[in-house]
């Protein structure tokens, strides 16, 4: 088929009747996946256990987000209460109009789902009329007014002005449709009349028994603003002035989204303004405890097979303080690891429940069996047993079988007993001095992943800390760890429940016994001090003094201190017998993701160094055979961008752009294959020249070069090395 014409010239290929294949996820899954022979097994696990996380998930922060969500619902009802029962102007002025600011803090990606929550809730339960804004589509006073009037009213609104000709004509065939509406607050006022009177007619000939059932009669008209901060303050000035004149005909209400502080409506907002507000302050909880309760509830739980190791941690919880504070974006990196593990390691089709993965393992082949004898966990396991059982599980297929399903079992147990002892520990030390074991029970956790605790410097100054506790504070924390342990089903921990239980017994006894071995102890302390009374020489004062530093140096610990030592003791066990490594855990590869270094590479973006490498490797994004070189250098076949961008690599801190010029054209020279004796060789001809500009304009829109004065025809370097 021809498109030759001398003319310009539309032409229209109609599309094969073959039709593409679509992929499904399961496809994109397999493409590439490191063992590929179970890789569907892989992919419904993964997707299994991410629905299970993310409902977790999802009905957790409902939770969190429960109380603010319905106190800002009490709020409204409240406004619209008062309002219908004629007290009104008791309250508030007749032009105030009642506003919730709500404080989220700085995790602005968060702030999306409370409002579609908060959203959802107000119409089931308060209002229909909702509408939300944000301040990248209100930039001007008609702009927002034509959203909040659209949303609230569900028609197409229509602004008489000249630079909305163009909008309103694409709208014709849906204004067709609805009726177009005036963008104004009084068509909205006359929409809002329309429908109370509608809804407040009920059956002719019946009479309203009370006021109180007209309370549903006139919802509140709520315009919720996302973004505060963002907002132009005059736009948002001329919107609340012009809101005030119909709060009598219009009962209009504001929730405020606040990222940073609630002065901001103080700095945004003149006291001319603000006065025609009814301002009351909610809080939301902040995002550390709100990532807290998540790594509790998805993190330390026996529930899920899928673990993160010690890095992985750490690169999340990194990226979380110090670069969003967002607990959504830090569920998106768990289901990242989630992925990446079902995808690069093929004996995750183990990290299931224990039922399943125990009949995956007889479903093996020798081929994944292989890889599991080199685990680095499996071989130092079997440099443990002696000679016969190290020739049993490298040769033996079945009996290696046999093996790992007690390997599965016993790391299931491992993780059912870690995590009680981890909560108990950190009760223990979490109100210490200074924290020596971290305020959060992350941070002990994080240290736990990383070695033994028990030979952390920490782990010895918290134990000595919780030798100086009083009697009370003791017995409360050893009560606080009861609870802990008493749901746990494990029989180790029911063990070390019964032995906690007889030590407190033992706690409580102690009233009775210090009672009857008081007056003993201190007529023993005493007695040399009797002595001390009587007459006496130089010679027997001193053998007083000195027995009585003998006495003290020789007391014996009180009841108290013993049991107080034999707990500590108890403790120190149970911490030495359950927070191992998990790397000590022998298959730990099969549920501990563990590739940090591809988690932060995916989630920490580094532009500058994918476009170094863009630029000095082409052939890896382009793919094309005659951009491939051996060592390191660009083709002369490469895009015009990737041989400016070589060149410039060659030049000091200030680049003359006629020297540059000319190199680019004998590289491409040489590229179009021109004979290097011909006198055209290297020439700048108009081509050449408008390419090379081209390419030098976007090195700079990238910020690899920029302008500069200090000399003529030259440009500054703004980079240094490459990739």
């Amino acid at each position: 088929m021809s498109t030759s014409s001398v003319s310009k010239g539309c032409f229209v290929f109609k599309p094969s009747a073959k039709k593409k294949k679509t992929l499904s996820l399961g496809d994109y899954f397999t493409d590439g996946c490191e063992g590929a022979e179970n890789s569907e097994v892989r992919f419904k696990l993964c997707q299994d256990l991410w629905d299970k996380i993310k409902t977790d998930t999802e009905v957790l922060q409902d939770e969190l987000n429960r109380k603010i969500l319905d106190s800002l619902l009490d709020f409204t009802r409240k406004c619209s209460s008062t309002r219908q029962h004629s007290d009104w102007a008791s309250q508030m002025r007749a032009s105030e109009i009642p506003t919730a600011a709500l404080v989220l803090g700085v995790n602005v990606p968060d702030h999306d789902m409370t409002f579609q929550s908060l959203s959802e809730l107000l119409r089931q339960s308060v209002t229909p009329h909702v509408a939300s804004v944000q301040a990248k589509e209100c930039g001007v006073l008609k702009h927002l007014m034509k959203r909040v009037l659209e949303r609230l009213m569900g028609t197409v609104v229509t602004v008489d002005d000249d630079e909305e000709e163009a909008e309103e004509s694409t709208e014709q065939t849906s204004a067709q449709l609805h009726k177009s509406v005036h963008c104004s607050l009084s068509a909205l006022c006359d929409w809002y009349n329309t429908k109370t009177k509608k809804s407040s007619t009920g059956t002719p000939g019946k009479k309203r028994s009370s006021p109180a059932k007209d309370e549903p009669q006139q919802p509140p008209v709520v315009v919720i603003f996302k973004d505060l901060e963002a907002f132009n303050p005059r736009v948002l000035q001329d919107f609340i002035l012009i809101c005030s004149r119909y709060i009598e005909h219009l009962p209009l209400m504001f929730i405020f989204g606040i990222a940073t502080s609630p002065s901001t409506i103080q700095h945004m907002l003149p006291h001319s303004v603000s006065s025609l507000l009814c301002i009351e302050l909610f809080q939301s909880l902040s995002c550390t405890q709100h990532l807290a309760t998540v790594i509790d509830k998805l993190i330390l739980t026996p529930r899920f097979p899928f673990k993160l190791n010690g890095k992985v941690m750490l690169v999340l919880i990194s990226i979380f303080l110090y670069h969003d504070f967002s607990v959504r974006n830090f569920i998106k990196g768990v289901q990242l690891a989630l992925l990446e593990h079902f995808h690069s390691q093929p004996l995750s089709v183990l990290c299931c429940n224990k039922k399943e993965a125990l009949l995956n393992v007889m479903q093996l082949n020798h081929r994944d069996l292989e890889r599991i004898r080199q685990l680095m966990s499996f071989k130092r396991y079997v440099e443990k047993q002696d000679a016969q059982e190290q020739v049993n599980l490298l040769k033996d297929d079945s009996h290696l079988k046999e093996v790992c399903q007690r390997l599965i079992k016993d790391l299931r147990k491992y993780h059912k007993n870690y995590y009680p002892v981890l909560r108990c520990l950190h009760t223990l030390t979490s109100s210490l001095p200074r924290y020596p074991l971290g305020k959060q029970i992350r941070e002990l956790h994080l240290i736990c992943l990383e070695k033994n605790v028990w030979e952390n410097e920490d782990y010895q100054s918290a134990m000595k800390l919780l030798k100086m506790l009083a009697k009370d504070e003791l017995i409360t924390l050893l009560l606080r760890c009861a609870e802990i342990l008493q749901p746990i089903k494990s029989k180790k921990m029911k063990k070390a429940l019964v032995d906690l239980e007889e030590l407190l017994a033992k706690f409580k006894q102690l009233d009775t016994t210090a009672v009857e071995t008081a007056p003993s102890v201190e007529e023993s302390i005493t007695s040399p001090v009797k002595d001390l009374q009587k007459k006496t020489d130089l010679f027997q004062l001193q053998k007083t003094l000195l027995e009585m530093n003998e006495s003290r140096r020789a007391k014996r610990l009180s009841p108290f201190e013993v049991l107080r030592n034999e707990a500590l003791e108890f403790i120190d066990d149970v911490v030495k017998s359950h927070l191992s490594p998990p790397e000590c855990q022998t298959l730990n590869e099969v549920c501990y993701y563990s590739s940090s270094a591809t988690l932060r590479r995916h989630l920490n973006a580094t532009p500058r160094t994918s476009i170094q490498a863009a630029l000095s490797s082409p052939y890896y994004y382009l793919q094309n055979d005659s951009l491939k070189t051996e060592d390191g250098s660009v083709s002369n076949a490469a895009p015009d961008i990737c041989i400016a961008y070589k060149l410039h690599l060659e030049c000091g801190r200030l680049i003359n752009l006629y020297d540059w010029l000319e190199a680019y054209a004998t590289v491409v020279s040489a590229a179009e294959g021109n004979n290097p004796d011909s006198d055209n060789f290297g020439k700048v001809n108009e081509v050449k020249h408008a390419r090379f500009i081209q390419a030098v304009s976007e090195l700079e829109f990238l910020g690899f070069i920029k302008s500069t004065k200090q000399k003529t025809d030259h440009v500054a370097r703004l980079t240094w090395g490459g990739c």
